[in-house]
């Protein structure tokens, strides 16, 4: 096939194309045409901005994971805005490019987030869950809305619901592991409230899998069926490193550092994967455990 991808050069997109490269013929849109060159190879297709193009009819499918990360940063009126801007710019372009078209592309895989959902405390959540009306699911709901504006009887558009993705070449955990390396890392607050978390190459697995099964469309929760408490994800991530697990990080200093955001990291939600899992898709890790150990022994390989 031949694939647009946006966000090539971010942390999923990075692995993805490193998975997509040898069977099709990629394009990467990016601002730093340089970045993608340094990042991924001479060999992609570098694509500076869709004015570029006039439609997207010699693409078979197009990956949008383009986005402002969103828990890098205090929640300032800027911030909120380029979180947003990131998202729906790109893909309200896409799309209108799409239409512009004769012979659009097959399938349109578009980003998301658990976020969508809120806050939802101990209920188990799937793909059907009434959310919770916040900031992360207006962000993450108006996203989806543009992208499966997409969907007519040429194309059709999947979008994934992302957890807490686990890798060794960056994400949260990357930015976790310097304080429970020391011994300093323990849950957040109450630490009970539930984090849906999926291993990197689960989420390239089923971006694979969404592309060449043409029965999928609509929202996927792109989440481990095994969500756990932030207590046993710490405790988990503590143990995987040999270091202690007793210090616990009180919920108003989160609040003072991160203000807003930092609500995303106090409360959760605890998603299941249950289209996905319909479809038949397989997760290759399952399990928490066996996804840090082989997270921590790739970020442990020279």
């Amino acid at each position: 096939m031949k694939i647009l991808v946006t966000g090539g050069t971010g942390f999923i997109g990075r692995r993805l194309l490193s998975h997509l490269r040898p069977h099709h013929q990629v394009s990467v849109l990016s601002r730093s045409p340089n970045k993608v060159y340094q990042r991924l190879g001479h060999d992609i297709d570098a694509i500076h901005s869709l004015v570029e193009l006039n439609n997207l009819d010699e693409f078979d499918a197009v990956i949008n994971l383009a986005g402002e990360p969103i828990a890098d940063k205090r929640w300032s009126q800027a911030q909120k805005e380029r979180i947003c801007q990131s998202r729906w710019q790109i893909t309200q372009a896409l799309v209108e490019k799409l239409n512009a078209g004769s012979k659009p592309p097959r399938v349109i895989i578009s980003g998301s987030a658990v976020g969508y959902y809120g806050r939802q405390d101990e209920n188990l959540v799937d793909e059907d869950t009434h959310p919770h009306p916040e900031f992360s699911h207006q962000v993450c709901a108006r996203w989806e809305e543009l992208a499966m504006a997409a969907q007519n009887e040429n194309t059709r558009v999947c979008v994934i619901r992302l957890g807490l993705v686990l890798g060794a070449e960056g994400g949260a955990l990357k930015k976790m592991l310097p304080s429970y390396r020391l011994g300093l890392g323990g849950p957040i607050g109450s630490g009970q409230q539930y984090m849906s978390w999926i291993h990197i190459e689960d989420v390239v697995n089923l971006i694979l899998f969404l592309l060449e099964h043409d029965e999928c469309n609509g929202a996927f929760n792109a989440t481990s069926p095994n969500p756990v408490t932030n207590e046993q994800f710490s405790r988990c991530l503590a143990h995987n490193l040999s270091k202690p697990h007793f210090l616990r990080i009180p919920a108003w200093s989160m609040r003072l550092l991160f203000g807003e955001m930092a609500e995303l990291l106090l409360y959760g939600q605890r998603v299941m994967p249950v289209r996905l899992q319909e479809v038949g898709f397989h997760f290759r890790y399952p399990s928490l455990d066996k996804a840090l150990k082989e997270t921590l022994s790739v970020m442990r390989t020279p």
